[in-house]
């Protein structure tokens, strides 16, 4: 740790400090400031906090001068585990710790994060607190508001996908009876224009076909080799893009084969990569573009609320203009596209078709690179 670093450089310094005036001359704050962490020093005889770096202020929405005149009790209502901890660490019964705590301040909300608290050697009246926000309760987080999201847009499609169904054979068999009922003349005049209805019925029918298809269950089961996976969209979009555009490899051979429907797998993957493709078309043109399919396997995380020993860890990533900021944190609804001519449903049966094999799909965008994550379960 960057702040273990920094308190040995100040060891054998062992004068004892008795106010903020001699922690200050300590020499320690400095470091202290410049570091992304939160960072705070307490009193350890009252808890008192001494000094809070500009990340602290950050986290916990109170000035320096705010929190200097508060106790760590004050701070937060739940505060018995940290005090114990640190009276023990003050006690010197152990020079330093970690452990995960849920922080709570009345009229906020619960900050979860990981601590680690030392004894500082430089300045014995005091004790150093570094706060974590805790990773893995921030994925549950982000997995949890994706889940509710879905559900609900499963319900909305389902509705609107029967709505629209159902007269949709009304209108093309109405069609088709008028062009039958029509005289030959009227119906060689006119047939254009039926067909027109018909085939747009048909169109129509298709869509929400495609809106009602990923809510129906992976059907076809078994062992799937992710790299097969890989190697056919791969192969499928190489043909689509034939020049001007590179799909790297970079895969882990060692990922062991997974449980799912290998055909809604290809889907997702798929439609990803097209979608990826398409934003590419410019740097097509320049013979630029490029594509990267990288496998890993993740160890001890957490994936759809289970904590998994094994999960493969899927990465997309290309090098194009980045998806719109307007529409990025809406990129999975269905009929949300940043392409005119898109139908906004390609990434919002991707995430379906994950979420069905129990995994997570998630994305982070700026220009020059897009980079899609899909967590799928190997061993949980």
């Amino acid at each position: 740790m960057v702040l273990k670093n920094l308190i040995k450089a100040r060891k054998g310094h062992e004068q004892t400090l008795s106010d903020d005036a001699q922690l200050v001359s300590s020499g320690l704050l400095p470091g202290f400031e410049t570091l992304p962490t939160v960072v705070l020093v307490l009193e350890k005889r009252t808890l008192r906090v001494a000094f809070a770096n500009p990340s602290a202020e950050s986290m916990l929405e109170l000035s320096r001068r705010q929190l200097t005149q508060m106790t760590w009790p004050d701070i937060f209502s739940n505060a018995d585990e940290l005090v114990a901890t640190i009276t023990a660490i003050a006690a010197h019964r152990f020079h330093a710790t970690h452990l995960d705590a849920v922080l709570e301040r009345p009229g906020h909300e619960p900050l979860h994060v990981h601590a680690i608290v030392g004894f500082l050697e430089s300045a014995q009246d005091y004790v150093l607190l570094e706060l974590f926000e805790n990773e893995r309760h921030l994925r549950s987080d982000r997995e949890e508001r994706i889940n509710d999201l879905t559900a609900v847009n499963k319900q909305l499609i389902r509705n609107l996908a029967h709505e629209i169904k159902n007269p949709l054979g009304g209108i093309r068999g109405a069609a088709q009876l008028l062009e039958f009922e029509l005289g030959e003349r009227q119906r060689d005049e006119l047939r254009e224009y039926t067909q027109v209805i018909i085939k747009e019925s048909d169109r129509l029918q298709t869509l929400v076909d495609r809106l009602l298809e990923p809510h129906r269950h992976p059907h076809i089961v078994g062992d799937v080799n992710i790299h097969e996976v890989c190697e056919r969209v791969r192969q499928v979009i190489l043909a689509e893009f034939p020049r001007g555009l590179t799909i790297e490899r970079d895969y882990d051979v060692s990922v062991p084969d997974l449980r799912g429907d290998k055909e809604q797998l290809i889907q997702a993957l798929l439609n990803i990569v097209r979608n990826a493709a398409e934003a590419l078309r410019e740097r097509i043109s320049q013979g630029d573009a490029r594509i990267e399919l990288r496998t890993r396997i993740a160890r001890k995380i957490t994936v759809s609320k289970r904590l998994c020993k094994l999960a493969l860890d899927l990465h997309i990533v290309d090098n194009g203009p980045g998806i719109p900021e307007e529409i990025r944190d809406r990129i999975f609804y269905p009929l949300v596209s940043g392409r005119e001519d898109g139908s906004g449903l390609g990434l919002t049966l991707a995430q379906t078709f994950v979420q069905q094999h129990d995994g997570l799909i998630e994305v982070e965008s700026r220009p020059g690179h897009t980079e899609f994550q899909i967590l799928l379960p190997l061993d949980c």
